[in-house]
């Protein structure tokens, strides 16, 4: 199984590149990216990301501490931005009580316990938590989203109804566990996932079409 998951992943990365996940200039910055695009258009959350830059609240501290008003203003086209704003509060005073605001704390902590923690801040899920954990604290986690699942299950790797724990279990039991491979892995994943692997799959022409040699698609 590892032998295969690698495959594919060099077939993508052949295909794709390097696809330079996640954007953003600072390990805060990326988290807060990670909860705008909740339910969003990354194009979105970016727009919102880049006011929160120019307002200099991409910082814990500041963003804790801003007037609501400002706050409100900035993420406005992220849409539901009352309740982001929340969110992001929420997730910037357990970062301040928990590691000072700071993320070198987070690279360090046992890495269960420290999961469990940030499940238990409102408003983060376990694929918000995951990208955190991965690439703002460069922590070997698998964000197993929808397009992940969705290919996975096709190569018939996984059962068509795997939920998210059990894709991310697969995927950390079955690789190495590297963060970077996590990373290029998951946005690769969603490369093709856009690309080829839709709701109606364009098979013939993706990049995996031999990896389903003997294997019909589920679809």
């Amino acid at each position: 199984m590892r032998a295969r998951l690698l495959r594919l992943y060099r077939e993508l990365l052949r295909r794709f590149g390097p696809q330079g996940w996640w954007p953003g200039r600072s390990p805060f910055e990326i988290a807060a990216g990670a909860i705008l695009t909740q339910h969003t258009a990354w194009s979105q959350a970016a727009r919102a990301v880049a006011a929160l830059r120019a307002r200099g609240l991409l910082d814990a501290r500041a963003l804790a501490t801003a007037p609501d008003r400002v706050l409100l203003e900035a993420i406005r086209p992220a849409g539901t931005y009352r309740l982001k704003a929340k969110r992001l509060r929420d997730f910037a005073a357990w970062l301040l009580v928990r590691f000072g605001g700071r993320f070198v704390g987070m690279r360090r902590a046992p890495l269960g316990p420290l999961r469990r923690e940030l499940l238990a801040v409102p408003g983060l899920g376990p694929e918000t938590v995951d990208a955190i954990l991965l690439y703002a604290g460069g922590r070997p986690v698998f964000v197993a989203d929808t397009y992940a699942r969705r290919v996975l299950a096709r190569h018939r790797l996984l059962p068509p109804n795997a939920d998210y724990e059990t894709t991310r279990a697969f995927i950390e039991s079955h690789l190495p566990s590297d963060p970077a491979l996590f990373n290029e892995l998951h946005a690769l994943l969603i490369a093709v996932g856009k690309t080829y692997c839709r709701s109606i799959p364009l098979c013939a022409e993706c990049p995996l079409r031999p990896d389903l040699a003997g294997r019909p698609p589920r679809t």
